[in-house]
């Protein structure tokens, strides 16, 4: 069995959204599209060399990791004025160009923070809290259905991108071995929540 394309769905855009940084709900439908496009490829690929799917080699981690990589870069490209942090694991992901020298900071505001997560609501762990732009793509993997090769492919169900402040945060416990983490409270989750791009549930 051909491993299924994904098309995004342009009718789940917010139209009332409102985006900051000169963003477009083109540039999100755009980045979901070459994301859907190079899991395509690739997996048909692999399956076509008795390999598993991308999907299902990745641990949850690695692939929430990858795909904020590939998110980040496919919305620096087609965005009007933002580009990718040239400074290593620098925050935010995306800067305004031209605000901080060589589009290079470790610790900057001018920008968007992106995350991805399977966490269907869009909570994710943030390294410290702090005031930002911050955008989450929530998707879900198909790992249940059998045989693997009718499994459904690689799905984002629903993008936020919303202001956040240092309120909105709590501060997760941290265990020996751990770091401290920061995660969106209730009432900040639920704000989140509000300006949502995309959904589809």
């Amino acid at each position: 069995m051909p491993i299924a394309r994904n098309v995004v769905d342009a009718s789940r855009f917010n139209a009332n959204v409102d985006l900051p940084f000169e963003l477009r709900l083109q540039d999100f439908q755009i980045a979901l599209q070459d994301i859907y496009d190079f899991f395509f490829d690739v997996n048909s690929h692999l399956t076509s060399r008795g390999f598993q799917r991308l999907d299902d080699m990745l641990r949850p981690a690695i692939m929430s990791g990858v795909l904020s990589d590939m998110l980040t870069s496919s919305l620096a490209k087609h965005s009007r004025v933002l580009t990718e942090n040239r400074y290593h694991n620098g925050h935010p992901d995306l800067l305004v160009q031209g605000v901080y020298p060589n589009n290079a900071i470790k610790s900057g505001s001018e920008g968007v923070e992106i995350k991805s997560t399977r966490n269907r609501g869009g909570a994710v762990d943030m390294h410290g809290a702090r005031e930002q732009w911050m955008c989450v793509f929530v998707y879900r993997v198909d790992t249940e259905t059998e045989p693997a090769m009718n499994r459904s492919p690689m799905t984002f169900t629903s993008i936020y991108l919303g202001h956040v402040t240092l309120d909105d945060f709590r501060k997760n416990p941290r265990s020996e071995l751990g770091t401290r983490t920061a995660t969106l409270h209730r009432e900040g989750i639920q704000k989140f929540r509000e300006s949502w791009v995309y959904r589809l549930d």
